[in-house]
C-alpha cells in the first residue's frame, strides 16, 4: 500500500465486496466441475450440487473412450484457433487502417460496404457453393478460410481506436518518407496492442467454439475439431436415451456429467489464454466503441 495512505473501514469493505463478488463468479465453475464428477443416478435423484452424493468418473470415461480422436481433435482446434486468430486479426487490422485514414478517397462507402454485411448475408446454400468452388473441403483450410471474412464489428472497433490516434503521427511518418504499410506496422500496430488483443480474443473464442464449418464441409474424421467430436459425443448419448426402455441396457448413461465434463475439458485453453489478455480487454472495447 502507498505510503501515507491508510487501511480504512471502507477499503475492507471494498476488499471483502469484491471477494464475495469472485466467489460468485466462480460458483458455477465449481458447480460445473463437481457435476462432471457426480455419478448419474445421483444427479437424477438429488439435482445438481457442488459436493456429489457420490463421486464418479463416467463422465470422462465416456468422453475418453477413443482418447486418440479426442486428442486429435485437441489438435486440429489448437492449430485452427492460432493461425485463423492471427490471420484474422492481421486481416481486420489492416482493413481498418486505410479506413481510419481522412485522405483515402471513398472510405465511407467502404465503411457502408463493410456495415452492410452485419445487416445481410447471402444464406447458407451460396456460402456453401462459394466454400466448395474453391476447395474449401476436407481440409485444414475449411476450418479457417470460411471464417476469415471478418466479423464487421470488430473491424469498425479497430478502425475507431485508430481514428481516436493523433493524425500527427502519421503525416510525420510522410514527411520522414515511410510509406503506408511501413507506418501500419511500425507506428499504428504497436499503438494498437489494446484493442487488437481485443478482438484477438473474440476471434480465438469464435474459432475454438465453432463446430459448424466441421459439420458443413468436413468429412475426414483425421480434421475433426474437439467441438465437433463432442458434440456428435453428446448427440449420440441423447439418441441413446430415446430408445424404447426394452432396447436400453440396465447401464444409466451418464449424460448431464457429460455434458459438464464436456465444458471442463474445452475450456482450458482459453482459461490460459484469457489472463495474458484481460488487461487489455476493457480499454480496447471502451476506446474503440466510443468514438464514431
Amino acid at each position: 500500500m502507498p505510503a501515507g495512505r491508510r487501511f480504512t473501514i471502507g477499503t475492507l469493505f471494498i476488499y471483502v465486496a469484491l471477494a464475495l463478488f469472485a466467489l460468485i463468479c466462480l460458483l458455477p465453475m465449481l458447480l460445473t466441475l463437481a457435476v462432471s464428477l457426480s455419478d448419474e443416478d445421483s444427479i437424477i435423484a438429488h439435482g445438481y450440487s457442488l459436493w456429489p452424493e457420490r463421486w464418479s468418473l463416467d463422465g470422462y470415461r465416456t468422453i475418453f473412450v477413443n482418447s486418440a480422436l479426442i486428442f486429435r481433435g485437441y489438435f486440429v482446434s489448437i492449430v485452427v484457433t492460432a493461425a485463423g486468430t492471427l490471420l484474422a486479426v492481421l486481416i481486420t487490422a489492416l482493413a481498418a487502417y486505410p479506413l481510419a485514414n481522412p485522405k483515402v478517397k471513398y472510405r465511407n462507402v467502404l465503411s457502408l460496404y463493410f456495415f452492410i454485411t452485419m445487416l445481410f448475408n447471402g444464406g447458407l446454400v451460396p456460402w456453401y457453393l462459394m466454400c466448395v468452388k474453391l476447395g474449401l473441403t476436407n481440409n485444414l483450410l475449411s476450418l479457417i478460410v470460411p471464417m476469415l471474412m471478418f466479423n464487421a464489428f470488430n473491424l469498425f472497433l479497430v478502425r475507431n481506436f485508430m481514428e481516436g490516434l493523433p493524425a500527427e503521427l502519421r503525416e510525420s511518418a510522410y514527411i520522414d518518407g515511410a510509406n503506408d504499410l511501413r507506418i501500419a506496422f511500425r507506428i499504428y500496430m504497436p499503438l494498437c496492442v489494446p484493442v487488437l488483443a481485443t478482438i484477438t480474443l473474440f476471434y480465438a473464442l469464435a474459432y475454438w467454439n465453432d463446430w459448424f464449418n466441421a459439420i458443413m464441409l468436413v468429412d475426414d474424421k483425421k480434421l475433426y475439431p474437439l467441438q465437433y467430436i463432442l458434440f456428435q459425443l453428446r448427440s449420440h448419448i441423447q439418441m441413446l436415451e430415446m430408445l424404447p426402455n426394452g432396447a436400453r441396457t440396465e447401464y444409466t448413461l451418464p449424460a448431464e456429467s457429460v455434458k459438464m465434463a464436456t465444458v471442463i475439458i474445452t475450456i482450458g485453453p482459453i482459461v490460459f489464454l484469457y489472463p495474458y489478455l484481460q488487461r487489455y480487454f476493457t480499454k480496447g472495447l471502451v476506446i474503440g466503441a466510443v468514438k464514431g
